[in-house]
């Protein structure tokens, strides 16, 4: 089983939280998870499969492997414990393929390919979260939201959006509220 998690590079402490605790949960049930390793929502669904030591974790890339295209270079750690702990690092651009910025919403077809189910954390209206779910859908694939507290914020537009579409909703309780 393989779950596709994403979301904003700019997201909320709040979202990053729930993204790398939904993360560590699921990869402790035995399912893997799969994500861009771009800032932010991506990058934290990929630590949180990291620290549960249960299951792999697999990330899409928007440019070539290698150190002189790899993006964002924050990550790169990220992607090391990726490779010692047996994930994938998975492209289909040519070694050498720098950050266009047009590369990013197409490689979301293969996240969403590869995902059995795919998570929505924090997307706006105008996002390539968005164009995953389309993806998604469209491969007939069960997609999940994250119901912020939050969800009347701006940077929850796209979230609100497939919640009024009737799009399943996954709600989350930090240790403050319990």
């Amino acid at each position: 089983m393989l779950f596709g998690i994403v979301g904003s590079r700019n997201a909320l402490k709040e979202s990053l939280e729930f993204t790398k605790k939904i993360s560590y949960e699921i990869s402790k049930r035995g399912i893997n998870i799969i994500s861009g390793l771009a800032r932010g929502i991506d990058k934290y669904a990929h630590l949180g499969c990291l620290e549960s030591n249960s299951s792999k974790t697999i990330a899409v890339l928007g440019t070539g492997i290698d150190d002189n295209s790899f993006y964002p270079v924050e990550n790169k750690r990220v992607f090391e414990r990726i490779i010692e702990n047996e994930g994938a690092i998975v492209s289909e651009y040519p070694l050498g393929t720098e950050p266009f910025s047009y590369n990013f919403p197409y490689r979301n077809r293969i996240i969403s390919g590869l995902s059995d189910k795919v998570i929505v954390v924090q997307a706006s209206k105008k996002s390539g979260s968005l164009i995953t779910v389309d993806y998604a859908l469209n491969q007939g694939k069960d997609v999940f939201v994250y119901k912020s507290k939050n969800i009347n914020f701006k940077c929850f537009e796209g979230n609100k959006i497939l919640i009024e579409q009737g799009a399943k909703t996954i709600k989350y309780k930090s240790e403050m509220e319990k």
